[in-house]
């Protein structure tokens, strides 16, 4: 355990503000975004970083918020900054999901501390079809697929109907909706013409499993690693013809049908050999990918009781409403443990003389 307090700054992204909205972030650099109302409950939902702040501070240690807002200006603040450790929430740079590794990089040559994957897994991960190639060289079980972009396609595997249509390096399930799965040719070259005009990125044309989602989060580093409870995103309610998948309404839009007749829960109905298998394969796609410190593997049970890699999430979302930290909840492990060991595991990579030294300043 680490008995020292910690400076700890909870790093993380925002875009496109309005100019009275920068205003008042030169005035407060530090503060946290507004939080938003939830209407049906009348109660004020907290963002994800405002929930780690606190529980950082019941820990003992001492959070301060840093905010990245996509100028040059945030960069050079940066590498100023004298925490012990950076809390690593970021997702992009100025809106760009595919900076988000050089964002983590750019901290690696700062020499700063900080917490989950590293800029190379983070890109592997991020990059779809890098990722399935990796997992079937370890013989990892993931959906057959081909990717095209601007007239070249790619193939992988000769695939069969139906598919999947998503962008290649997108995450959070932007560019998923009920459109996504295609049934012909035809259907299929819109939707790559709609990834490619939409997101000027190449789409990832995979074989749609049909069965059940399953979301494995993983506590650790490579020998240290260990999966929490399974956790299941129900699709069972959808409506009939509407696709079995996590698109983007049924993970975030909260004013939709489709994301009222979904829900999250512990998977508890699984028998032992299978959450075995559920849990070994998980375990070895976050290793294949070098992920550390925490991670979320996406995966889909066909009925016949295979088990297939979707994608891999690196620093997967913490709040505490969402799959990794009830999972946390489910093995025992409060929300402020769960955030204190990933601060644990995170220190633990850095010489022990950091931690002395952090003892001594504050």
């Amino acid at each position: 355990m680490i008995g020292a307090k910690l400076k700890i700054a909870l790093l993380y992204d925002v875009w496109n503000e309005d100019p009275v909205a920068a205003a008042a972030r030169e005035d407060a650099p530090s503060a946290p975004k507004a939080r938003k109302k939830n209407k049906k409950t009348k109660k004020v939902e907290k963002t994800d970083r405002e929930e780690i702040f606190e529980a950082l501070q019941r820990l003992g240690h001492e959070p301060s918020y840093f905010e990245l807002d996509g100028r040059p200006t945030s960069l050079h603040s940066l590498s100023r900054c004298d925490a012990d450790l950076i809390f690593n929430l970021t997702e992009s740079f100025d809106g760009d999901d595919t900076k988000e590794m050089n964002v983590v990089a750019y901290v690696d040559l700062l020499g700063l501390r900080y917490t989950g994957a590293g800029p190379h897994s983070i890109l592997l991960a991020q990059d779809k079809a890098i990722a399935k190639k990796i997992f079937a060289f370890h013989g990892i079980k993931t959906p057959f697929f081909a990717t095209a972009y601007r007239g070249r396609i790619e193939h992988a595997h000769d695939i069969s109907f139906p598919l999947i249509v998503k962008p290649a390096w997108e995450d959070g399930s932007i560019g998923i909706d009920a459109g996504s799965v295609v049934k012909n040719i035809k259907e299929m070259m819109e939707r790559v013409q709609y990834i490619q005009d939409e997101f000027d990125s190449p789409a990832l044309i995979e074989e749609y499993i049909e069965g059940r989602e399953i979301y494995a989060g993983i506590l650790g580093s490579y020998e240290t690693a260990q999966v929490l409870p399974l956790v299941e995103l129900d699709l069972s309610r959808l409506p009939e013809g509407t696709p079995k998948i996590a698109s983007y309404d049924v993970k975030f839009e909260k004013n939709t049908e489709v994301y009222k007749l979904t829900k999250s829960q512990v998977a508890e109905d699984l028998n032992e050999e299978t959450v075995k298998q559920l849990s070994d394969t998980a375990l070895a796609a976050y290793r294949a990918l070098k992920l550390r410190d925490y991670g979320r593997i996406d995966m889909r049970l066909a009925p016949n009781g295979d088990v297939y890699v979707i994608e891999a999430n690196p620093n997967p979302w913490l709040a505490s409403r969402q799959e990794f930290a009830m999972a946390g909840r489910a093995s025992g492990r409060s929300y402020t443990e769960l955030i204190g060991e990933i601060v644990e595991l995170a220190m633990s990579r850095y010489p022990s003389a950091g931690l002395a030294n952090a003892a001594a300043t504050h």
